[in-house]
């Protein structure tokens, strides 16, 4: 089992709980986090609770992940720390992007757009062509990002993210089919609606959402990061491995449910 996973928005919410629990299943974790003020302060917090948990075997950077030079400049000191063995995980958990209209009085425009694509989308296939070019993937490795249903679903102020999000569900896919013959997988992984900070940045209507939630939800309450969390701790599993190019439903089957 490799030791090492790679988390991208690891400071709170999904990456958050996750980089906690497979501290607690003995990975060291590396993470990116792009904060600033009291988020900072609460990443700063997490990276010292998760030191005591897996003997100091963290490192956390807050620096933007979305960009090219940064993975270029912090790769090789991935397989610094990692002795140049393969990381087991790399997971895609940033939640940074344009929330806003095609058509309203303040349009999304091309740059919020590519933008978004890239940030949430595209970035998680450059992050694994530099990890596999430079033998950081091999035999187990895992790539999971996080989707949602407003990837099918017309939402309020979602389209930029859920194009995004298509964009990414499209990239594990290809990344699973063409990294399977040496035992890399690649899955997506759908959340219900969490109440997350991410949440809040999407909708002013958020509390009621998650009312709402909780009532068309078949087991009666929203997702958590730890139910999240979890279910990764599961999909890293050698029983897991062949899992590929799917989508995995983690929402306790809310997305059977319709709509709003």
């Amino acid at each position: 089992m490799s030791e090492w996973v790679l988390i991208l928005g690891c400071s709170t919410g999904h990456g958050g709980a996750t980089a906690k629990r497979l501290a607690k299943d003995g990975y060291g974790i590396i993470g990116f986090h792009l904060d600033r003020g009291e988020v900072k302060k609460e990443a700063e917090l997490l990276k010292e609770e998760i030191s005591k948990i897996n003997d100091g075997k963290v490192f956390f950077w807050n620096i933007n992940a979305a960009s090219i030079d940064v993975m270029d400049e912090y790769i090789p000191k991935i397989s610094e720390i990692t002795n140049g063995q393969s990381i087991k995980l790399l997971l895609h958990s940033i939640a940074f992007g344009t929330t806003t209209n095609f058509f309203s009085d303040k349009p999304v425009t091309q740059k919020q757009m590519d933008m978004t694509v890239h940030v949430m989308g595209n970035s998680l296939l450059y992050w694994t062509q530099k990890l596999f070019n430079m033998q950081l993937l091999g035999e187990g490795s895992r790539i999971l990002g996080l989707t949602s249903e407003g990837n099918y679903l017309a939402m309020d102020g979602y389209g930029p993210v859920s194009v995004a999000k298509v964009a990414m569900e499209a990239i594990i896919r290809q990344i699973g089919w063409e990294l399977g013959r040496y035992g890399i997988t690649a899955n997506s992984l759908q959340a219900g609606i969490t109440p997350t900070r991410a949440l809040t940045k999407i909708t002013d209507n958020w509390e009621d959402w998650i009312e709402k939630t909780k009532k068309r939800n078949p087991m009666r309450r929203t997702t958590t990061p730890g139910d999240i969390a979890n279910t990764i701790s599961l999909l890293l599993k050698q029983e897991a491995d062949f899992i590929n190019c799917s989508i995995i439903y983690c929402d306790g089957g809310e997305h059977r449910s319709g709509t709003f």
